[in-house]
């Protein structure tokens, strides 16, 4: 059997593997599936991704499936219970910011998964040789963080935003000797 090339995060643990390999530059739609990622990238921020991933049924739980409207209703007694879930990232801010982003979503004029896929960058994009050559920030996530911010989000900076476009399948930023690259077809 032949073992498979990865990107190099792809291979450090078993987790990321099966992350990298089933999820990572898969399209993703769908409001709760995005907000369920806008909201765990806005966790991950400062963190190590890894982190997250292996909490992420915990904040399933935490956060009512994010399902937004259920969480739009959250009040100070779900923030004292989420600060005490062990389960979760306890940081106030964030917590704060997935409710906060929750009903921001009920204001919106278009489904979220719409708006944020308006953000992909169209056109050819040349591949990333390497992981040094993936950007960080790109027009598109800071244009996407932007538009975000001024509809009433919070964590959603050009780097969360780039992370969320990665992660859900706007852009393809697997490496070219990667056996994903490619494969999502974007």
């Amino acid at each position: 059997m032949t073992e498979l090339v990865r990107c190099a995060w792809g291979d450090t643990a078993p987790d990321y593997a099966e992350y990298h390999d089933n999820e990572w530059g898969v399209p993703l739609r769908g409001q709760d599936a995005m907000y369920e990622r806008v909201s765990l990238e806005a966790f991950q921020s400062g963190l190590s991704w890894i982190t997250i991933l292996r909490k992420r049924e915990a904040f399933r739980e935490a956060f009512a499936g994010f399902v937004p409207e259920r969480v739009a209703e959250f009040g100070p007694d779900d923030i004292d219970r989420l600060m005490s879930d062990v389960g979760i990232v306890r940081n106030r801010a964030k917590i704060e910011a997935t409710i906060r982003n929750a009903r921001a979503i009920g204001e919106l004029d278009q489904p979220l998964d719409t708006l944020l896929w308006s953000f992909a960058p169209t056109g050819a994009r040349a591949r990333p040789r390497t992981m040094a050559d993936v950007p960080a920030i790109t027009p598109e996530s800071t244009a996407m963080a932007k538009a975000l911010k001024r509809r009433g989000f919070a964590f959603v900076g050009p780097t969360t935003c780039y992370a969320l476009m990665q992660a859900t399948g706007m852009v393809d930023d697997h490496i070219s000797t990667c056996w994903r690259a490619g494969v999502s077809g974007r």
